[in-house]
């Protein structure tokens, strides 16, 4: 009987149900909760969900919870934890945390008492009689968060967040973080055999984002994980993962997908990190302003996020801009368009009310997702 983990896929607010579905077609059963889905696995769903979770910010394991309104039994109930099962004798285990409505609000001593509990736990399951570990072996991430006085103890796998794909080279003033591009397209109606559009695709994330969906391409193909380094994370699981990582993807799949932009920095930007990314050829990236866009295709796609207006003097400017792309996207009357904005009153500049809006946080920006659905394409006759 192998291993099982608890682990947690934490999420950006709003799209936890996008993670939870992502969670259930690696296989593994998930309960969906506030900025987190729960599942459990073995060490190949350790590795399998870090490498496929597109829309997940990172994945932990779970290693205990308990109730801690002392610093006493904050102690007691982290040194109480199984962490032979976790740590190497020579680990290195920095430890990071977090208090909500709890007791115990410094986070600096809840750190500090964490830290010193493990050290005595893995002395004695090592049997190290010196007064301190070394910590030069391989890197643990240790987490402990206190909500409503009851700690959390977790062990981040990932590393840097899901979101860094390893392909981006560049970027512009304020990108969107990859994992919310994802949800993005994963919230429309598109597939991969419909043309798929960003008027305003910055640095390209959204294009890339939506051409890794469509051959089915694991987003973390390109990257390294801290669970790699680990003793009791074989190579062969990796390898296994990446193996059926490889034999899923779908690299024949044609796709029309584009990405536009005002400012030809940005093309070029856009254009390195799709290389980057090995789609350099499956996406077309020219310089084009958002209020020009026509097209002769049907049944497209447009997903943007355009600029929202933040600032006072801007507002305006925006305000215009969502009037001149509410005329030229309507003009596509076979397509479906889908925007995000921050901006209260989207929906009367840009002349149309959503079919379904959806509130999603860009960082720590509140926003909406307009959703406009176009007409469903004619089935295809079955040749």
């Amino acid at each position: 009987m192998k291993k099982q983990y608890t682990l947690i896929a934490t999420a950006a607010m709003g799209i936890e149900a996008i993670v939870g579905k992502e969670v259930q077609e690696l296989g593994y059963e998930a309960n969906v909760k506030n900025g987190q889905v729960v599942f459990k696995g073995d060490e190949l769903a350790i590795a399998r969900s870090n490498l496929w979770l597109r829309t997940a910010d990172r994945v932990k394991i779970k290693v205990g919870e308990f109730k801690a309104t002392t610093f006493d039994e904050l102690f007691e109930g982290t040194k109480a934890l199984d962490w032979g099962r976790f740590l190497p004798a020579d680990t290195n285990f920095p430890v990071s945390g977090k208090s909500v409505k709890s007791k115990l609000f410094s986070v600096s001593d809840c750190q500090g008492i964490v830290k010193k509990a493990i050290v005595d736990k893995v002395k004695s399951h090592y049997g190290v009689r010196s007064g301190w570990l070394e910590e030069t072996g391989p890197l643990f991430k240790i987490e402990v968060s206190l909500l409503k006085d009851i700690a959390t103890i977790t062990i981040d796998t990932s590393g840097a967040g899901l979101h860094k794909r390893g392909y981006r080279t560049g970027q512009g003033e304020a990108p969107l973080k990859e994992t919310l591009a994802a949800a993005l397209i994963k919230l429309t109606t598109w597939h991969p055999d419909r043309p798929f559009l960003d008027p305003f695709c910055g640095s390209g994330t959204i294009p890339i984002e939506a051409a890794l969906i469509g051959q089915n391409i694991a987003p973390g193909f390109n990257r390294e994980f801290d669970s790699e380094q680990w003793p009791w994370m074989s190579q062969e699981v990796w390898d296994k993962a990446r193996e059926e990582a490889e034999d899923l993807a779908n690299y024949d799949q044609p796709l029309d997908i584009a990405g536009y932009d005002i400012n030809h920095k940005m093309i070029d930007i856009a254009k390195n990190n799709a290389i980057e990314a090995g789609l350099g050829d499956l996406v077309e990236f020219k310089q084009m302003q958002a209020s020009d866009l026509t097209s002769n295709k049907e049944y497209g796609v447009i997903v943007a996020n355009p600029p929202y207006g933040e600032r006072m003097q801007e507002r305006k400017q925006v305000e215009r801009l969502y009037e001149e792309i509410g005329i030229s996207f309507n003009k596509l009357d076979t397509w479906s368009a889908y925007i995000i904005t921050s901006h209260k009153g989207f929906e009367q500049f840009y002349g149309k009310q959503a079919t379904k809006k959806r509130k999603l946080f860009n960082g720590f920006i509140e926003t909406n997702y307009y959703q406009y659905w176009g007409p469903r394409p004619p089935r295809k006759p079955q040749s």
